[in-house]
């Protein structure tokens, strides 16, 4: 009985010195640089947002973020590669909705698992997307575009940046929600889609302020519609969707987020939300952000990962009545 009671006591005052390390790390948290792994290209928005948000993250964390970039593989390299670092908050990655909440439905193998990998430490901010068509198109309004493709099935054609991206799936809600159908030209990169939009070789595509904002700035392109419940500032003289003519409060976003190996301690991931949440927050930050059509995303991890819920119920839904496979 004395040598079982010895036991317990020891166990008990194991854990309590384990736990009380663990809470002193996670206090003491950073003590070196924190790396974020990005699948963007240097130079994109997302890309862009991190190395602005870093310089403010330096400051609060008292220590640097390196930042990066391993794109390609559908950003699979950056999220293997995170998937094997330790769970201490050093290692972080930066990805969207595509890569969180859409591609485990397009693909019937992935490396990794977004729920039981990863846990969301820090939203980042939102983007809903436009609806572009060239200058020059006759079209004025979405009832324009939706009458066309009843009109000519499967004629009217769309670009997007893939087959599974956001975009694509997008469209399948649009075509889904007006009784029509088009045809999908998906393009490799950004610049050759909205160059094709603003030369009529495609019809229209989904694009964000960041993405199609320098065309639509230079009067290459116009945009019929904001997929967004209201108009965005900036942009105030683009109507919603349903304004337009269109299905009434359809949506269309993205957002983009720092995960980590699930298991970082909630003091470490308390400690890099509530400092990216300050660097977000920050008047020339917010002032940036909302000039390229981005907003701050301010709401808490456990929100945050709720809305990944969503949309990931809301996907799998789109994609297999739109029955996309990339495999």
């Amino acid at each position: 009985m004395q040598f079982t009671l010895k036991a317990s006591l020891l166990s008990a005052i194991t854990l309590a010195l384990v736990a009380s390390v663990a809470t002193v790390s996670a206090q003491s948290f950073p003590t070196k640089p924190v790396r974020a792994v990005v699948p963007f290209s240097a130079g994109s928005g997302p890309d862009s947002v991190v190395r602005m948000v870093g310089e403010k993250l330096n400051r609060e964390l008292g220590q640097q973020l390196v930042v990066d970039n391993k794109p390609g593989a559908n950003g699979w390299l950056t999220i293997g590669e995170v998937k094997r670092t330790p769970a201490d908050g050093y290692n972080l990655m930066l990805v969207d909705a595509t890569h969180m909440s859409l591609q485990q439905h397009l693909y019937k193998q992935m490396p990794f698992d977004p729920v039981k990998d990863f846990d969301l430490v820090a939203p980042l901010y939102t983007t809903n997307f436009f609806i572009v068509v060239s200058a020059n198109s006759p079209w004025k309004s979405v009832s324009d575009l939706i009458a066309a493709a009843k009109a000519k099935d499967n004629e009217i054609t769309y670009g997007s940046w893939g087959i599974g991206s956001v975009a694509h799936v997008g469209t399948a809600m649009l075509e889904s929600a007006t009784g029509t159908q088009m045809r999908h030209i998906p393009f490799k990169e950004l610049p050759q889609l909205y160059t094709a939009v603003s030369t009529g070789e495609v019809d229209w595509a989904f694009g964000t302020a960041a993405s199609a904002g320098p065309l639509y700035k230079a009067k290459k392109v116009k945009f019929l519609a904001y997929a967004g419940t209201k108009r965005l500032a900036g942009y105030t003289d683009v109507p919603t969707v349903g304004e337009a003519g269109g299905p009434n409060n359809f949506e269309l976003n993205t957002w983009v987020a720092f995960y980590a190996p699930k298991g970082v301690p909630k003091a470490t991931v308390d400690r890099l939300y509530s400092s990216t949440q300050k660097a977000m927050a920050e008047p020339d930050v917010k002032e940036r952000l909302n000039a390229v059509g981005f907003e701050p995303w301010m709401v808490a991890p456990a929100d945050a990962t709720k809305v990944a819920e969503a949309d990931r119920l809301r996907f799998a839904e789109v994609v297999k009545k739109a029955k996309i496979s990339v495999d």
